[in-house]
């Protein structure tokens, strides 16, 4: 990969682009094991149930270990963790390919969600330290690759797991053990880098909140986030479905939606980042979510070619709302960067999986018409952006003041 460090405006790009890469790499890894159900439930005739613990333990390692070891690295930074958790990545993939027997694929998804719950905190604090100032532009590009990612790893699934059988999950390391090279360098460069950030990482905190406003604040982003994963959650898992069921299409054409939904979504968030750094925080995350209230009321009554053109302009919309409200709840809490980033990864990890299972289940008992219907409202809870304070107008006037 070459030397890492070169700068642009004080913005270390080529550590944003190598940490994107490796968003990508992780990402795709860990959307394939939902992709190659079918085959684990071929191979070791499993019961639905038991397709539903291997996500069960998939989750709760990817989502509910991500705000700890954020909480244990901000005390403790470990600059070669982001490569040991590609590891564990590495060792899930060669057992989930091998494994003989139920509980061992278990242990694989167990060990894939860990490697996912040790690269999030930790490369998002990278990306903001590689960012020079410019946060959202950092955790824009960065988090743009963990959305090609998770796009990528279902076509791979389909195009070489499906055809050429589990074994063939192994060949998949490779891409794992890339990562790893590319994160030793990354961990080299947050070595020489850390220490300086250091004074800069537990600055004083200039947003002048007390405690109760800074929990307010917190409990409405994680309902923003709800209502953002749940809907997202509708379209990524039941998009397809609806599409062939309203408008008869092909399992092809669908997908095809569903690749342009995801496309627009990417597009989504590489704009978030650097329009929340010139305009503010708030104002994205307020026309994000809200903003896509109209478009998102309309679809489930418009035809074809405008629920083509809808779903990339909500696709847009609700992608640029994340970038936002990483960096403006590290914002909140200097210092936390890690504990925040993995919050926030792992709610959307856990919120998207539980609100897949609960629309699959509302989808059987209704219809997938009435599950768009009932989801459309979801962006409504934008509204509470407006109780949010305006920290950025208060951390400059404090600057000012200092």
């Amino acid at each position: 990969m070459g030397q890492i460090g070169t700068k642009a405006g004080g913005t270390v790009f080529s550590v944003l682009g190598a940490i994107s890469f490796c968003h990508l790499l992780n990402d795709m890894m860990q959307s394939m094991l939902p992709a190659i159900y079918p085959i684990l439930k071929g191979s070791f005739d499993l019961s639905f149930s038991q397709v539903g613990l291997v996500t069960l333990v998939y989750q709760i390692t990817a989502s509910l270990l991500q705000p700890l070891i954020g909480l244990y690295t901000d005390a403790k930074p470990k600059p070669y963790s982001l490569s040991i958790g590609m590891g564990f990545t590495l060792v899930g993939l060669v057992l989930l390919a091998t494994a003989p027997s139920f509980p061992l694929v278990l242990a694989a998804a167990a060990l894939v969600g860990t490697g996912s719950s040790v690269f999030h905190p930790e490369s998002s604090r990278v990306a903001r330290m590689a960012s020079g100032g410019r946060h959202g532009l950092a955790q824009s590009l960065f988090q743009v690759g963990g959305n090609a990612g998770s796009a990528l790893g279902p076509l791979l699934a389909a195009f070489i797991i499906v055809p050429h059988g589990r074994g063939s999950i192994a060949w998949f390391s490779l891409a794992a053990f890339l990562g790893m090279i590319v994160l030793a360098k990354i961990g080299l460069w947050y070595q020489r880098n850390a220490k300086p950030k250091a004074a800069k990482t537990v600055k004083e905190d200039l947003t002048g909140l007390t405690p109760r406003q800074v929990g307010l604040a917190f409990a409405i982003l994680l309902a923003l986030i709800f209502s953002k994963y749940v809907y997202l959650a509708s379209i990524t898992s039941y998009f397809t479905f609806y599409l062939i069921q309203t408008f008869g299409l092909s399992v092809k054409a669908a997908q095809l939606h569903l690749f342009i939904f995801l496309g627009a979504a990417a597009v989504g968030t590489i704009a978030g980042g650097p329009i929340g750094d010139r305009f503010g925080r708030k104002h994205v995350i307020w026309w994000s979510i809200l903003g896509v209230l109209p478009f998102t009321l309309i679809l489930p009554y418009a035809n074809l070619f405008w629920t083509s053109v809808l779903s990339g302009v909500i696709g847009v919309c609700l992608a640029s709302a994340f970038p936002a409200i990483v960096v403006y709840a590290q914002e909140l809490m200097p210092g936390k960067v890690g504990t925040v980033a993995g919050l926030f990864f792992g709610l959307a990890f856990g919120v998207a999986g539980v609100a897949a299972a609960a629309l699959g289940w509302l989808a059987d008992l209704t219809s997938i018409t009435t599950v768009y219907k009932i989801c459309a409202y979801l962006p409504a809870l934008g509204i509470l952006t407006v109780f949010l304070p305006d920290i950025e107008g208060a951390m400059k006037r404090a600057r000012r003041a200092g």
